[in-house]
Parts: structure tokens; sequence; C-alpha cells
């Protein structure tokens, strides 16, 4: 407790010192010279800035507060995950379905995304699509991805069974693949409304 309290004053007072000396024109500049000066992240520098404002120990621009909000590369950073998604969907679906061969590498290869493909990513971009504000810590993402995959592959298939394609294993990897799909463009455009509105 003692050591947050310490590491607080530090930060408070490397940002006092920071606009007192530099005199910043807003909050941007503000946090820009205080990280260059200290290891603490923008978030933790923002965090501190306001209390000071509210202590009336600093005063900024009020109209400079918009310029903290994510820039193009934090937004371009948070869909990384999905068009990885997309690559892995397409990449999983073609060597399933247009690779042949018995070659050993392949045989294992498909075996692994395939897993991945089943039994890890429905569930994962729907616990995504569902929760884009909360992040689940990485064991309870990992439980709840796999739960929800089983059920909605399970899901497919009983509703598979009543088309014209059956269940068949292209059928199956293309049902998946647009599920993919559609979940992760969801959950992407979930997540980019919630970072929005923040």
């Amino acid at each position: 407790m003692k050591e947050k309290q310490s590491e607080d004053q530090t930060i408070d007072e490397c940002i006092l010192r920071t606009g007192a000396v530099k005199k910043p024109e807003n909050i941007a500049q503000l946090i820009t010279l205080v990280q260059q000066e200290s290891h603490y992240s923008d978030r933790e520098i923002l965090n501190h800035i306001v209390t000071l404002q509210n202590e009336g120990k600093i005063a900024l621009k009020k109209e400079t507060v918009a310029a903290t909000k994510p820039s193009a590369h934090l937004v371009s950073r948070k869909t990384l995950w999905y068009w990885a998604t997309l690559a892995f969907t397409a990449a999983t679906a073609a060597l399933v379905l247009e690779v042949s061969g018995n070659v050993p590498a392949i045989v294992d290869t498909r075996m692994v995304l395939g897993t991945f493909f089943v039994l890890l990513m429905p569930g994962y971009t729907l616990v995504r699509a569902l929760f884009p504000a909360r992040k689940p810590d990485t064991v309870e993402r990992i439980g709840l991805s796999i739960g929800m995959s089983i059920a909605l592959v399970s899901l497919d298939a009983f509703i598979l069974n009543f088309t014209p394609w059956k269940i068949t294993l292209s059928s199956i990897v293309w049902t998946l693949a647009l599920l993919l799909i559609i979940l992760a463009t969801s959950a992407s455009l979930n997540g980019l409304r919630h970072t929005a509105a923040r």
C-alpha cells in the first residue's frame, strides 16, 4: 500500500514538475513530455492529470481532452485480431478442403488448425461479440471459448442434418467459416463502437 502511495506521489511530482518547467499547452503535450521523462503508461499519466486538475493543482485547456482519445493507430491495433481471425479461417478452410495428400506435415498442420477451428475459434469470436467492454482473464476466456465452441458446432451440425447438404466435411467447414466471419465482424464492430463511446 505504501509503495502504491509512493508511486502515485512520484507520478504526481513528475507531472507537476514537467508542467511547471516545460509549460505544455494541453493534456496531450503533457502526457508526451511526462512519458519522455518516465516509464509510466499514458493511461496512468492521464488518470493522475485528471486527479490533479480536479484538485486544482494544474490547469490545462479542456478542449484538448479530445486529443487524448485513441488514435487511428490504436484502433487498428484493436482490429488486428479481426484480420488474423479472417486469415486463419481462410487458411484452415483452404487447407482442409483444397489441399490433398498424406504428407505427414500437411496432415499434422490440418489437425492442429482444424482443432482450433472447431474447438476454440467459434466460441472465442462469440465471447468477443458478447463482451466488447469486458476483458475476461485468459483462463476464463479459454474456458468460455471452448464451451461456446462445442455448443455452436453441435448446433451447426444439428441444423445441417435437416438441410439438403447434410453433415459432411465440406458443409461443416463452410458453415463454420461463415459463422466465424459473421461473429468476428459483429465483435469488431461492437468493439469499435465501444471504443468510440468512451
